[in-house]
């Protein structure tokens, strides 16, 4: 990046949180739209969008690679448009191949398969750049707003696509689905182009003779740094705790409370509510702590046990029955959720410059594949906990307890991860709020 640049203002990181609306756009029509029709209109088994949805998230195990692509190359402009086009491509795609499913299942789950690979390709090349080049063009005490700022416009992308699309897809036909997909693709692409217009400033020098490494040896030199190991490790804990609740929380006001579809789904919104809630208070107090790593950990730690505790007290709430504050915990969960997230994110983008020089992307790539990683494999964790839960105690109840203290206990092991934050081994807790490296100016 051209060290002569000035950090971005706030209009600036609007524009790049714009890219994050457009992706999340795609990626919300791809998971969710398209998941219905295969279960509901085409009567085909859960498992099916369920294998397709975890492919996208396991190709972003390619994300470390694909930042490298962008560290070689010294920009990063150039690959959060191409992430955007080949998500584009895979979200029409998936279109087509499940309206093909109708008619012709085989050919229309093999062009499935491709779809959501190019997806997960797309999403990791866009996301990874795009995050790398929001840490090197703002200052270090915009960060954690800025990380907030982004990922609610994500979610702001994925409410506003499923508002407009659900109007748009009744009633259900296949060239409607295959017309609107192909409108959201273009329509993100094009945003994602003028958003990144001009931003990033001209070229700068090629990358020194050191970073110019295959890919090998750049990946086991991230590795190697303690602090960007551990904190790869943190993220995959923390995330996979997260996303086990995603399926569990809606069918557990159902059936251990009786709840109708309409009230756990207002449940859902009041815990997304808190997490939206948790995001925007990191974005206050990480702004006015100037993002310094020390409060982003505390904020992380605290976030975490307080997801655990809740947690615990959910496995205890059926035995309290119609008395339990169910509505108050569901958005005291969400916003210890959106407040570990946020400040993680924030922290993120504060270490990715901590550690060899040229080697960002990398970092970054790898944090990423740590978070989707988890996210993948967490909902399918959640329901097989569940299920063992449910055999082995004999009832749905303690088939949620089980599950409930189980995650629980990934959040604990996530906040003793989140002590050593940002800390090279040996440094004690008052040592300092940034590592050595943190004051390193970035490429």
């Amino acid at each position: 990046m051209n060290a002569t640049l000035p950090p971005l203002g706030w209009l600036g990181i609007v524009r790049l949180g714009l890219v994050q609306t457009a992706l999340g756009a795609v990626v919300v029509l791809t998971t969710a739209a398209l998941n219905r029709v295969m279960v509901v209109e085409h009567a085909l088994p859960a498992t099916l969008p369920g294998l397709l949805v975890a492919l996208h998230y396991a190709v972003q195990m390619l994300r470390p690679r694909l930042g490298h692509g962008s560290d070689q190359g010294g920009r990063r402009t150039p690959w959060i448009i191409g992430g955007m086009a080949v998500l584009g491509l895979g979200g029409v795609l998936g279109a087509v191949a499940v309206a093909w499913m109708g008619t012709a299942l085989v050919p229309g789950i093999a062009l499935a398969v491709l779809a959501f690979l190019l997806v997960g390709i797309g999403v990791g090349a866009a996301g990874t750049s795009l995050l790398v080049l929001l840490a090197a063009r703002v200052a270090p005490a915009r960060r954690p707003a800025a990380a907030s700022l982004v990922w609610i416009m994500m979610i702001a992308g994925f409410v506003l696509t499923t508002a407009i699309s659900g109007r748009l897809l009744d009633p259900y036909s296949a060239p409607r689905l295959v017309a609107v997909s192909a409108g959201v693709s273009l329509l993100a692409f094009l945003l994602a182009l003028v958003a990144v217009a001009g931003i990033e400033g001209p070229s700068r020098a090629a990358p020194p003779a050191a970073a110019r490494t295959a890919f090998g040896p750049a990946l086991r030199e991230v590795w190697a740094e303690p602090v960007a190991r551990h904190f790869s490790i943190f993220v995959f804990v923390s995330m996979l705790a997260y996303s086990a609740q995603d399926l569990i929380l809606e069918p557990f006001a159902g059936t251990v409370f009786g709840m109708s579809l309409g009230e756990t789904t207002q449940l859902s919104s009041v815990q997304h509510g808190g997490v939206l809630a948790g995001m925007i208070l990191i974005a206050i107090v990480g702004s006015l702590s100037g993002g310094r790593v020390a409060v982003l950990r505390g904020w992380i730690l605290g976030g975490c046990l307080a997801a655990c505790a809740l947690l615990v007290a959910l496995a205890g709430a059926g035995m309290a029955g119609a008395t339990f504050p169910l509505r108050e915990s569901f958005f005291v969960l969400g916003l210890a959720n959106g407040a570990f997230a946020a400040a993680a994110i924030a922290a993120m983008m504060q270490l990715v410059s901590q550690g060899a020089e040229g080697r960002q992307g990398v970092r970054m790539g790898m944090f990423g594949a740590a978070q989707a990683i988890a996210f993948g494999a967490g909902g399918l964790a959640g329901t097989v906990v569940l299920d063992l839960g449910r055999l082995l105690t004999g009832s749905a109840e303690g088939g949620y307890v089980t599950v409930f203290l189980a995650d629980a206990g990934l959040f604990l092991a996530a906040a003793m991860l989140a002590l050593r934050i940002g800390r090279a081994p040996g440094q004690r807790a008052g040592a300092g709020n940034v590592p050595p490296l943190m004051g390193r100016q970035q490429a």
